[in-house]
């Protein structure tokens, strides 16, 4: 495969069958075939990605000091601030050049949960930026329950599986600055190669170069997004959940030519997480003689604080 398929969630969230079925069968084979999708019909309007790029931006224009009072080291950057070149990519000693912002879980009637994640962050200097920042979560996370359930369709597992697993699960939202390139780099890279660690993760901000994805025969191709379009792709949970049936696609952001290296970069992954308790078990379905039980039994938070400590931001 060679370019990313798009398709419209209006035929899935449709009261037309075969309109539905069609959303289930491409986006079940492109998961299938190269693990990423690019979606139209998601529930973000216009004005609320206006507003929260100019919040982004005015939040990541702040002195680097002020920025920095927003960092909390000890909950391994899950909420807040994570500083320019803190975060590597699995098995790369060298930081990615970005700095990011994490937005995380509005936990409703759960004392439980409340009291397992980190709270929010809120940036006193812009009185914007959370509220916008929420309303995106929302948007983002509403859109990732309608992927899901068509993934389960095509599971042949109940249409709604998945919605006690992220009602209150451990999302994140994070806004990136790629910032300007001021030196050649010696290895680094804007987004080293990686699979994401959760569900699905929902990409804004993937118009333009940059974004590359790696397909079954080891090419990378470009994933450009269409402006009303979100970039959506399998993540490692979904992936070992459904023994590879899924494919968590191989992904990185490579540094633009260098004309272009005075400019930054922004972009704004929603990473759907479950809660921690799902058992990330292989689904009964997705074994058979040809493909075996691939996995150990682990559930997401486990897992989870697996790859955070490979990742860098937990020290063991």
């Amino acid at each position: 495969m060679t370019n990313i398929p798009s398709v419209d969630l209006n035929d899935f969230i449709s009261d037309n069958p075969a309109q539905k079925q069609k959303f289930v069968d491409a986006i079940g084979k492109a998961y299938e075939d190269i693990g990423f999708v690019a979606l139209k019909g998601h529930f973000l309007d216009d004005t609320l990605v206006e507003n929260l790029y100019k919040e982004v931006k005015r939040f990541f224009s702040l002195p680097t000091e002020t920025k920095q009072n927003y960092e909390i080291p000890e909950i391994g950057g899950q909420r807040g601030y994570v500083s320019f070149g803190k975060e590597s990519a699995k098995g790369k000693k060298e930081g990615d050049l970005k700095e990011f912002w994490h937005f995380g879980q509005y936990v409703e009637n759960n004392p439980k949960l409340e009291a397992e994640y980190p709270k929010n962050v809120i940036v006193n200097e812009l009185p914007e930026f959370n509220a916008i920042g929420k309303e995106t979560y929302k948007m983002l996370e509403k859109t990732a329950k309608y992927v899901l359930r068509a993934l389960a369709i095509h599971l042949g597992i109940e249409e709604t599986y998945f919605d006690e697993f992220i009602h209150n699960g451990n999302s994140i939202l994070r806004p990136i600055h790629y910032p300007p390139i001021k030196e050649e780099p010696k290895e680094a890279v804007r987004a080293a190669a990686h699979g994401d660690i959760n569900l699905i993760t929902l990409l804004m901000g993937a118009q333009g170069r940059g974004l590359q994805v790696q397909n079954h025969k080891g090419e990378w191709i470009d994933a450009i997004a269409q402006p009303d379009e979100l970039m959506i792709n399998v993540g490692d949970m979904l992936s070992r959940h459904t023994n590879n049936k899924l494919k968590s696609t191989i992904h990185r952001v490579v540094n633009p030519p260098k004309e272009l290296w005075g400019t930054s970069r922004y972009s704004i992954p929603f990473f759907m997480h479950p809660i921690s308790d799902m058992k990330l078990d292989v689904l009964e379905g997705c074994i058979d003689k040809d493909n075996p039980k691939a996995f150990k039994n682990i559930t997401a938070g486990e897992f989870l604080n697996e790859r955070l400590i490979e990742l860098g931001l937990i020290k063991k």
